[in-house]
């Protein structure tokens, strides 16, 4: 069994190759603030799952969401509406009473306790077995101006899909960090991956269909052509389970 925790160090387990074709991908999402005193452990899990990709045959695709309603303690420079009312709809399908930090969401339909690494690997495992649809993002590139944007095509084969889903799209920052000033983490310096700027979505994928479209989508502050990833995942509809995900860099990571 996979030493999935806080504690496992570099080294610990065996990384799995994040560029291979064939691994099932698996959407992570943290719902993070750098004004909660417990999310950096958190943030520094999921920058963890993302370096080290430590389930062969698994691609572990990541995104770190922050939620404004910590910002009376420390205004978090990541923080968005929208985000925070996504985590509120998954708070709604849930069925829970309210939202918190940190909070991790795997493909849509699971909620991820840290501190128990068996069933943080049994998630996993359960999640990459499901429908995946494939999904290619091709020609990608930066366009120059004030602000830059980013374009690309987008592809998804829905033959296999049974339920009307969405198709959204994710720009992040590959990796930051903060040097917080005032709340519970004043005097800590927070490192992040997979930051997300923008979302967007794209429109339906029908039952049996294909999808096809060309984005354009500006490059948020803090984004910039060699530190950014796109992130297009199918998700059905009403915050349910996500049936599949690609990520891409804007450039090779260093």
């Amino acid at each position: 069994m996979l030493a999935l925790s806080l504690e496992f160090a570099a080294g610990a387990v065996s990384a799995a190759d994040p560029a291979d074709s064939a691994a099932s991908p698996v959407l992570v999402e943290l719902f993070t603030a750098e004004g909660c005193s417990s999310c950096p452990p958190a943030d520094a899990f999921l920058m963890q799952l993302d370096a080290l990709q430590p389930i062969p045959g698994i691609q572990l695709i990541v995104l770190s969401e922050h939620m404004n309603y910590w910002n009376d303690s420390w205004p978090d420079p990541f923080a968005s509406a929208q985000l925070t009312a996504r985590q509120a709809d998954y708070v709604y399908a849930f069925k829970m009473r309210s939202p918190y930090t940190p909070q991790i969401i795997v493909d849509g339909a699971k909620e991820v306790r840290l501190g128990d690494p068996q069933e943080i690997e049994h998630i996993f495992r359960a999640a990459a077995a499901g429908l995946k649809l494939p999904i290619s993002v091709t020609s990608i590139k930066v366009e120059s101006g004030t602000p830059a944007h980013l374009s690309g095509e987008i592809q998804v084969d829905g033959s296999a899909e049974q339920h009307k889903s969405e198709v959204y799209l994710a720009i992040a920052i590959d990796r930051t960090e903060t040097k917080v000033l005032r709340g519970e983490n004043r005097g800590k310096t927070i490192a992040h991956v997979a930051v997300v700027q923008y979302l967007s979505k794209l429109g339906s994928l029908n039952p049996g269909q294909k999808f096809s479209q060309p984005f354009r989508a500006p490059l948020e502050r803090g984004l910039a052509s060699n530190n950014g990833r796109v992130i297009v995942f199918v998700q059905e509809s009403g915050n349910g389970k996500v049936v599949g995900a690609n990520l891409q860099r804007t450039a090779a990571p260093k």
